[in-house]
Formats: structure tokens, C-alpha cells, sequence
């Protein structure tokens, strides 16, 4: 039998659809206030990734992920395609999404995410860490390892009540355990040459004080080419949506009037 993720669908028939991939240890509940932020024209769906929240014990990688993802959300609400929203791992599975199956992608907005690791040794070294991530999670259990997760520097300029750690308990740690070995950033070949056969309209965010994904969200944008457009969120660092959460809805409802403008 074929797994189910879970789904939460708003304002179902209201317009277009906007599809919601959360970050490593989140749900769809890390949506919550974006989605009250967003206006009444937006149908979103919203749902947990494998391994995680109300899909804990939905095992699966990015490609695998992808695909399951993109039935749920082609079946949800009032149905069809919609602008997927990826932060971090849920943009890695957004970028699959659209590589694999662009019928169901409208547009995309990539946060803080990457294209894969070049080197095979980086690739590997990572597939190493992640493993030993996943052992320490299932040694520790949910919420101390959630704990320590966001104890990390790439999170030093989330505030407490914006990480909202409450919601990132209602998964399992062997769900965690698996999506490390399953889907990390080590587990998948680059997509980078790939990425000019995106046609669809592309946004890609990154907080200002996220070096790393700065770097990597030009990268991005270079990789597209004249489809894609770069917004950088002052004053935020990796979870960039989370911090700056007014900035962020702006930004990307403005993206959208434009390309709506512009057709």
C-alpha cells in the first residue's frame, strides 16, 4: 500500500495555490503565522514531509517524497497545480518536484535551500554526518535532539517563540532518523546542470545574514537564468521566513502580482 502524507488545506477555491514544504524537524504548523499572513486569495496546502509531523512513519527520499508530495497536493483542496514553497529540505524536495514533474508547479519559491553538494567526497562526508545524526536522534529521542538542533549557529538569530518548539514535537525520532538517512543533502546528486530546464517563474530567498545561502541562492538564481528573481531578507539569518515573517509575505506576494502583471 502506497503511503499518505499529511495534508492541511486552507481557504479551499479561493484562488491560486500555494504549496507549503517545511523545513528538517517542522510540520505544517510552522506555517502557521505566514499563513495567517497571507491574504484571503490564496488557497495553501500545506503538508507534512516524510518522516515528520503527522507523516512520521512515511519513509521516504527526495525523489520518492517528490512524488508522493506531488499527488497529495494535485488531489488537495480544490485540486491542480500550485506555486510550491520549499525552506531548507522542503526546497530540496520543491526542486525534485519541479524537475520531475513541472505540470504541477506553477511557480517556485526556494528558501534557504541548495541544489546538491558538488564533490562526491562532500557528498559522502555528508551521507556520514547525517547517519550519525539519525543514530543520535534515536539515542536521545525527540525532543532533546529538537533541542540541541536548534542550539546550532545556523539558528542563532531565531528568536525562541519564532521557532516555535512545540510544534516540532508531534513526529517521532525514529521519523527524524529516517528522513536523515533518506533525504539529507548528501543522499542525492547535484541538480545544478539540470536547473536551466526550469521553466517555470522561480524566487529564491535567502536572510542576509545567512552567508552560506546568500552565496548559494545567486548561485541558484545564475543557474535558472532569466526566470528566476533573488530576494534577500535583512536582518535574518537561515530561517529567513520565520524571523522576518512580514518582510518574507511581502516579498513573495509581491513576486506574484508581478508575474500576474506581466500575463
Amino acid at each position: 500500500m502506497e503511503a499518505d502524507l499529511y495534508v492541511d488545506v486552507r481557504n479551499p477555491g479561493a484562488g491560486l495555490r500555494l504549496a507549503l514544504v517545511h523545513g528538517f524537524t517542522q510540520s505544517t504548523l510552522a506555517w502557521a503565522g505566514i499563513r495567517e499572513d497571507l491574504s484571503d486569495e490564496f488557497e495553501t496546502v500545506a503538508l507534512d514531509a516524510p518522516g515528520h509531523g503527522r507523516s512520521a512513519d512515511v519513509k521516504a527520499g527526495l525523489r520518492y517524497g517528490a512524488e508522493l508530495m506531488t499527488k497529495a497536493v494535485l488531489a488537495a483542496g480544490s485540486g491542480g497545480p500550485a506555486v510550491w514553497v520549499g525552506y531548507s529540505m522542503g526546497g530540496r524536495f520543491a526542486l525534485h518536484i519541479a524537475l520531475a514533474n513541472p505540470r504541477a508547479v506553477t511557480g517556485l519559491v526556494l528558501v534557504s535551500t541548495t541544489a546538491g553538494i558538488d564533490d562526491p567526497s562532500e557528498r559522502s562526508t555528508r551521507r556520514t554526518s547525517d547517519a550519525a545524526l539519525a543514530e543520535q536522534v534515536e539515542r536521545d529521542g525527540l525532543e532533546r535532539f529538537v533541542a540541541w538542533w536548534l542550539a546550532q549557529p545556523i539558528f542563532s538569530s531565531l528568536p525562541v517563540a519564532a521557532a516555535n518548539i512545540e510544534s516540532r514535537l508531534g513526529g517521532s525520532a525514529a521519523g527524524l532518523a529516517s528522513s536523515l538517512r533518506l533525504a539529507g543533502s548528501g543522499t542525492f546528486d547535484p541538480l545544478w546542470e539540470s536547473l536551466h530546464d526550469l521553466e517555470m517563474p522561480v524566487l529564491v530567498v535567502a536572510g542576509e545574514l545567512d552567508s552560506k545561502y546568500c552565496l548559494l541562492a545567486r548561485r541558484l538564481v545564475d543557474a535558472i537564468g532569466a526566470n528566476a528573481d533573488l530576494l534577500i531578507i535583512p536582518g535574518s539569518g537561515h530561517a529567513c521566513h520565520l524571523e522576518r515573517p512580514d518582510e518574507f509575505v511581502k516579498g513573495v506576494t509581491n513576486w506574484i502580482a508581478r508575474l500576474r502583471s506581466e500575463h
